[in-house]
């Protein structure tokens, strides 16, 4: 019943009571955003009064309303209950903690490509000061301690006390490592006092994203490297065949869910403004063909489910959405943009 869409979206027009057809299709629209059109509206009627799914009522004037019969309304619970058991199977039925997601993307493919175009964009050396901006629970320090030993330093800096906890536990055992609780819009740092500089997937969520470059400007050396990692979520696409609803979903990431959703395409211009000199941009697509993959990253139900409040998505659409994804081939891909920034002298 559920690949039928024009008698499933008779059927929940109908839920709250008897309707006739112009009234259908309005209930219709208000909940999927299109109307059906005469043919395949008054066609899924007769299929469902075949299936005794629904029944006509008396003729009000020339309209004649039809409600759903008990048979009808038990069908279209089942099919509730069905989609919720299956969402509740593929997607993530609860929002992980913000340390378990962060050390959860760390370790998809897709981290792990970006991460290492930084890292060698970065060129940290032994004997370097190399500053991690938002450094959350530790994650790269490690890595970074490892490429400037062993006479070299590594500050980790974060606005978090919950994760500047965590850092200061993972990396205890590694000298020359200190992790301190900071704003990045103004760093507890002397001016030229840093080498090399990284930010990943900060400044998406930063109030001042350009005094935050302008802060990484004054605390690096002259020739000093600043690498940032950054998504620009206008970029994201999930194929969907009713493309207005993926647009739907992608505007809601962009507007109300990342504080600064285009920021990706944003960066070369902002570090060029903030002094620095931008030499390189690398540009990296992450392609989701699996849906758990891409909830790991993406969250796709609890932001669906956001968006619907939002007013992005009607309800009945949100539900085929992710009925769709979760049962059809999937494919999803986002752009994120690593941005090479000197300060020169």
């Amino acid at each position: 019943m559920r690949t039928n869409d024009a008698q499933m979206l008779v059927l929940c027009a109908l839920a709250d009571g008897p309707l006739h057809g112009y009234a259908i299709n309005a209930a219709i629209e208000q909940v999927s955003g299109h109307r059906l059109g005469p043919g395949s509206l008054y066609g899924a009627l007769a299929r469902l009064e075949a299936k005794q799914l629904v029944k006509p009522l008396e003729e009000k004037g020339r309209q004649r309303p039809f409600c759903l019969t008990p048979a009808g309304r038990e069908l279209l619970e089942r099919e509730a209950h069905s989609m919720a058991r299956l969402s509740g199977r593929v997607f993530e039925s609860a929002v992980p903690d913000e340390v378990s997601y962060l050390d959860q993307l760390a370790v998809t493919d897709a981290a792990r490509s970006y991460k290492s175009v930084m890292l060698d964009a970065l060129d940290a050396r032994p004997g370097e000061t190399a500053l991690d901006l938002g450094c959350g629970p530790g994650t790269d320090l490690s890595i970074l301690a490892k490429a400037v030993s062993p006479s070299g330093r590594v500050i980790g800096i974060d606005s978090s006390q919950k994760m500047v906890e965590q850092a200061r536990r993972r990396t205890e055992n590694l000298p020359g490592v200190e992790v301190d609780l900071g704003d990045i819009h103004t760093l507890p740092l002397k001016d030229g006092s840093i080498d090399r500089a990284r930010t990943d997937r900060v400044l998406q969520h930063v109030a001042d994203p350009a005094q935050a470059l302008a802060e990484a400007r004054r605390v690096l050396r002259p020739g000093g490297r600043l690498v940032m990692g950054e998504p620009d979520w206008d970029s994201l696409t999930i194929d969907y065949p009713d493309l207005e609803v993926s647009r739907a979903y992608t505007r809601h990431v962009t507007d109300r869910i990342v504080r600064n959703g285009v920021i990706g395409r944003q960066l070369a211009r902002l570090a060029l403004d903030a002094g620095f000199t931008v030499p390189t941009v690398v540009p990296i697509t992450s392609v989701f063909r699996e849906l758990q993959a891409a909830d790991q990253v993406l969250g796709i139900q609890r932001n669906t489910e956001r968006a619907v409040s939002a007013g992005y998505l009607p309800t009945l659409a949100s539900q085929r959405w992710l009925d769709h994804l979760a049962t059809g081939p999937f494919f999803a891909a986002v752009t994120l943009y690593v941005v090479v920034a000197e300060a020169t002298s």
